[in-house]
């Protein structure tokens, strides 16, 4: 339960760092190959850690998925409280 909840926490973390350097480089209107990696690797990265965690940690899925959405969620929030203080 709580190797799952960490995995999930570890790889939110993860996919929230490369999604806003993806959204900052389409903003700015840089497309390259890092780009499209940081794109791509938003669809890739959860699918492989939840598929992941399912066949090795069968019973710590729910916790893995709740960990990354949590921390999406709470990371997002605070990047948009912080853009809009200002």
């Amino acid at each position: 339960m709580l190797l799952g909840l960490v995995i999930g926490v570890a790889s939110g973390l993860l996919q929230f760092r490369m999604l806003a350097k993806f959204t900052r480089a389409v903003t700015a209107g840089v497309m390259n190959s890092k780009t499209v990696f940081f794109g791509a690797s938003q669809f890739l990265l959860p699918l492989a850690v939840l598929l992941g965690c399912a066949f090795m940690l069968g019973d710590s899925l729910l916790w893995a998925a709740a960990g990354m959405v949590g921390v999406l969620v709470v990371c997002s929030f605070t990047r948009f409280i912080a853009a809009h203080k200002q």
